[in-house]
């Protein structure tokens, strides 16, 4: 702990703006000021008063804030400021300014400025040593608050960014209107979501060089690079958020979660199954609140890859995990549907084991969903019933 001449009080680090101030009356002056401690911030507690003797004694005393603001009124005179610590003891002082006018209906500003030389001068050796320090741990942490700050106003550009990624369809279907194409409705979704995942990618790329040990940016980076189909990189550094994960002693179950479910995502996508399932079931472990969601977005990207058998293994861990997301039975039953039969002459569907049961729930479950017309004309074509009650009825 920093004291002065073994007096002051504790220098707190905080800042604030100035206050405003009221006009004096009349016949009156006003005063007011910041006190600033020797480390160059202000000071958050004491006293200021004015001596007209010198400071032996203190005529008008006025509170220093817990910003280092102080105001008052006091008679037309030269005084002498004096700061004073709440522990001073009596008839000390630690700091003070002389020749201070105060004119009657003017306000005068002045500071009590600690690190001006002459004050860092009566300081002895060790006390200027600690200041010293202070003042260089000081910089260090303004200068880690502005990389924290600019950071963070990063990582809010990358979340808006990912979210209209996730949106691009949405947006380029509202944009061309109903009339547009398939087609150029999917080159300006895609169009959108390269323009938002390459932003991500240039951002994070400039701060995992800011900071090199922050797993998230590692994340959001890898994330973007699955986004641009960039997988030998987004595996790479998923790898390297999982590393600094087990370095850290307490990786961020969210955070190993993410990492693993991205290696499952890039995996299934390049096709080495095996590595998916294994990176998903890795994603669970580390992150066992969000465990059916890493399983649902198997299934998904399973589905999406048109990688049947892997489809419907993940389908049937992931309903295990929550049996009461619809488009994991819509997920099983299309995989399942593979090896249905269509009857050349009727045009009737004939549907493997489990497969109408699967339609069934989905319509259950989400019966005003996506892709609820779609299930239900395939369970009409297949002379099964669509509800589950129906389904009974006839067994």
């Amino acid at each position: 702990m920093f004291r002065l001449f073994a007096v002051a009080g504790l220098l707190t680090f905080a800042v604030a703006p100035t206050l405003a101030q009221q006009p004096p009356t009349a016949d009156m002056g006003r005063i007011h000021g910041r006190v600033i401690n020797p480390v160059g911030l202000p000071q958050n507690n004491g006293t200021v008063s004015l001596s007209t003797d010198g400071g032996v004694i203190l005529t008008y005393t006025f509170p220093v804030s817990a910003t280092g603001e102080y105001s008052g009124e006091a008679p037309p005179a030269e005084y002498t400021v004096v700061y004073r610590a709440p522990d001073t003891p009596e008839g000390k002082m630690v700091d003070s300014i002389s020749g201070v006018e105060i004119v009657a209906g003017q306000d005068t500003t002045q500071d009590i400025d600690m690190t001006r030389q002459a004050f860092i001068d009566r300081l002895s050796p060790e006390q200027q040593k600690q200041v010293q320090a202070m003042r260089e741990a000081n910089a260090a942490t303004i200068t880690a608050n502005k990389t924290l700050t600019a950071l963070n106003a990063d990582l809010q550009v990358v979340n808006q960014d990912f979210h209209d990624a996730e949106n691009a369809r949405a947006t380029a279907t509202q944009t061309l209107r109903a009339t547009a194409s398939k087609a150029d409705i999917d080159a300006m979704t895609a169009e959108i979501a390269n323009t938002k995942y390459s932003e991500i990618e240039t951002l994070m790329t400039k701060d995992v060089a800011v900071d090199p040990s922050e797993p998230v940016l590692w994340l959001h980076l890898a994330q973007a690079e699955v986004g641009l189909k960039n997988y030998l990189d987004a595996e790479t550094n998923y790898k390297k958020v999982l590393d600094l994960g087990s370095k850290s002693g307490r990786p961020e179950p969210e955070i190993m979660g993410a990492a693993n479910a991205g290696l499952g995502e890039v995996y299934a996508r390049t096709f080495m199954v095996d590595e998916a399932n294994a990176a998903f079931d890795a994603a669970a472990r580390a992150d066992p609140a969000r465990a059916a969601s890493y399983l649902k977005n198997q299934a998904m990207i399973f589905f999406q890859e048109k990688n049947v058998p892997a489809q419907l293994d993940a389908a049937d861990e992931a309903i295990k995990a929550d049996p009461n997301q619809a488009i994991l039975y819509y997920i099983k039953a299309q995989g399942l549907a593979e090896k249905a039969i269509v009857d050349p002459k009727t045009n009737k569907i004939h549907l493997p084991p489990d497969c109408a049961a699967a339609y069934r729930k989905y319509l259950e479950l989400d019966p005003g969903g996506q892709f609820a017309a779609e299930v239900t004309s395939i369970l009409q074509r297949a002379g099964e019933p669509v509800s589950s009650s129906g389904a009974a009825l006839r067994n």
